[in-house]
């Protein structure tokens, strides 16, 4: 009976979900309202239960290949369900209020519904072939999302440059589905997991899948980009749908990936390389989406980091707190940004403290939660992270790595602290007080207490009960605290003196970051003028002169010349060398004509 309760309650949830779309009615925030409270309380159910459920709804063939749509609901499934279905709601309700001046908002709302469930397809598919529908559903729909303001070309540019990225890494995870079949005729994950140990072609492919749509190092200048969207798309797209479907779809296949160490080693180091790079180049942004957009991707590098180190359930609980406090910085972001007239530049910002209350208050809660500040949801992750790298016996390089990086997060938080929220107003324009909409106001307030309480919610219900006691030194144990109060102490220092005492000065080193290494630059200029001008060249030197010499017109010209200068040789001057040849041609036609 508990089983059936379970189950009902879940199909409840997705059908919630399905009906605005069925009847076609733009879906509001209070069915997705619904559906956190059922998902909750399957949630709930299933953490007292702790029992694993897999449902088979139809079968697509029976031949010796099994095509199944198999519904997996693990821990993993449960615990992001709620989670990915509060931050949606919150997010749909600030949309209400945030794009009330779009004409086309009910099918703005529809999409954001779409989206949440290509994400909700993936995370419970339980054979490759639904996992990859949910995977590039994920994909497209948030092509169609960052290019909604579709007269923007930087729009529609960053939405191309999103799917040309992602199909480069959609490479990979198609390569490990061929493979799967080829090798095991099987997709079903259950099934796959029992093959150990697994060569290393399909771990990298996995790795590859996760590097496009995660925005790992060398794939990752869509994630920037993206940020040309809606603020709410951005809040859903960073928090609880797209980047993390790469992290989540490197935890769901860990099993494949631990069996490798070179897979471990990769992920280590392109996880901590993305993670330094994304917050060297963020602590010289000036852009307020973008210092979040590259916060983003440096907790996805960090996530990354933590499966090196073979802790996929802490990669995951980082990803459920992340979502929470990253949702949240990108909704007060929309909020500011709409108070002072669409103005990004945190230059042009300040003294929003007692104009914006409430909404500085979530930002400053959020900052501090990104920080990893004790008590807050980032801390009971994040900390246990670096814990868990001091502790491993993993090199010490993506340790340092991992410790800069703690450091330069402090750093380039309470920059954005500083600049938006201190100090008197540096805006040009007219500051609207737009606090007076609860449509604003309320989610951010939902989403503040999850910034608080998710993590303890997780320490203490969904983590197990009897852990080992681990004994560590007072120094040890402090290091991450030590590390972000030392980066936040240099930084509020540099903000000072460049503010108060001496005037800002550009270096190279300042330059280099702030045009993010000239990644861009060279990735997508100075490399498509080289190939550009190579292909110029062959097409040019090679082909085209080679049909020149060879075929035409230069090989007509030769031979024409050369025909004529031998007709000419027969121009003799004398009217007896004319008359032989017609004399010759007319018998010919005469007796032809006899004939």
């Amino acid at each position: 009976m508990p089983q059936l309760l379970f189950n009902s309650m879940l199909l409840m949830t997705l059908m919630t979900l399905l009906i605005p779309l069925l009847f076609m009615h733009p879906p509001s925030p209070t069915t997705i309202k619904l559906a956190t409270l059922t998902s909750t309380i399957s949630t709930t159910m299933f953490i007292s239960r702790g029992v694993e459920t897999m449902t088979t709804s139809f079968t697509w063939t029976t031949t010796h290949f099994n095509w199944n749509i198999n519904l997996l609901f693990d821990m993993y499934t449960m615990t992001f369900i709620p989670v990915a279905l509060f931050i949606t709601w919150a997010i749909m309700e600030f949309s209400l209020w945030y794009m009330a001046s779009d004409p086309l908002m009910n099918k703005f709302m529809s999409h954001l519904l779409l989206f949440l469930l290509a994400m909700l397809t993936l995370i419970t598919a339980n054979n490759m072939l639904q996992l990859f529908v949910g995977w590039e559903a994920v994909g497209v729909m948030s092509f169609m999302l960052i290019s909604w303001w579709k007269a923007r070309t930087n729009a529609t540019t960053a939405a191309l440059q999103a799917i040309i990225y992602n199909r480069l890494g959609d490479i990979g995870l198609i390569i490990t589905t061929a493979w799967m079949a080829m090798n095991y005729n099987n997709w079903d994950l259950h099934q796959l997991f029992a093959h150990t140990p697994t060569p290393m072609l399909p771990a990298l492919g996995l790795i590859l899948a996760a590097a496009g749509k995660s925005a790992q190092f060398g794939l990752h200048p869509w994630l920037p980009s993206a940020m040309e969207g809606p603020t709410p798309v951005s809040a859903l797209l960073h928090s609880s749908t797209m980047v993390v479907a790469g992290v989540f779809l490197l935890i769901r296949f860990f099993p494949i990936i631990e069996t490798n160490k070179l897979p471990l080693f990769i992920c280590l180091c392109l996880g901590a390389t993305t993670t330094a790079f994304a917050a060297l180049c963020a602590i010289t942004q000036n852009d307020l989406k973008k210092i979040i957009a590259f916060s983003t991707s440096s907790q996805l590098g960090l996530m990354l980091l933590t499966l090196g180190l073979a802790q996929p359930t802490l990669a995951f609980f980082h990803m459920v707190t992340h979502a929470f406090f990253k949702a949240l910085l990108f909704l007060c972001a929309g909020s500011i940004i709409h108070a002072l007239m669409n103005e990004q530049d945190i230059r042009k910002m300040g003294g929003l403290l007692f104009t914006l209350p409430r909404t500085t208050t979530c930002t400053t809660l959020a900052t501090l939660a990104l920080m990893g500040s004790p008590y807050l949801a980032g801390f009971y992750t994040k900390d246990i992270i670096i814990e868990a790298a001091l502790m491993s016996k993993t090199n010490a390089w993506a340790l340092l790595v991992t410790l800069l990086t703690t450091s330069l997060t402090a750093g380039y938080s309470l920059r954005l602290l500083f600049y938006v929220l201190s100090g008197h107003p540096r805006s040009t324009g007219h500051i609207t007080m737009t606090e007076l909409n609860p449509a604003q106001t309320q989610p951010l307030q939902r989403l503040a207490w999850g910034s608080i309480f998710s993590g303890l919610i997780i320490a203490t219900v969904l983590l197990p009960p009897n852990q080992q006691t681990m004994t560590m030194q007072p120094t040890m144990k402090l290091t991450a605290l030590m590390v972000t109060a030392l980066g936040a102490i240099i930084t509020l220092d540099l903000m000072y003196q460049v503010t108060f005492l001496t005037t800002p000065s550009p270096t190279k080193t300042h330059t280099t970051l702030s045009h993010l290494f000239f990644f861009n630059t060279l990735n997508h200029r100075a490399t498509t003028k080289m190939s550009m001008q190579f292909a110029q060249s062959i097409s040019l030197q090679l082909k085209d002169l080679a049909w020149y010499e060879t075929v035409a017109p230069t090989v007509v010209k030769t031979k024409m010349a050369l025909t004529v200068s031998k007709l000419s040789l027969y121009h003799t001057g004398a009217i007896k060398t004319h008359l032989i040849p017609l004399t010759i041609i007319l018998a010919c036609l005469t007796g032809l004509a006899a004939l």
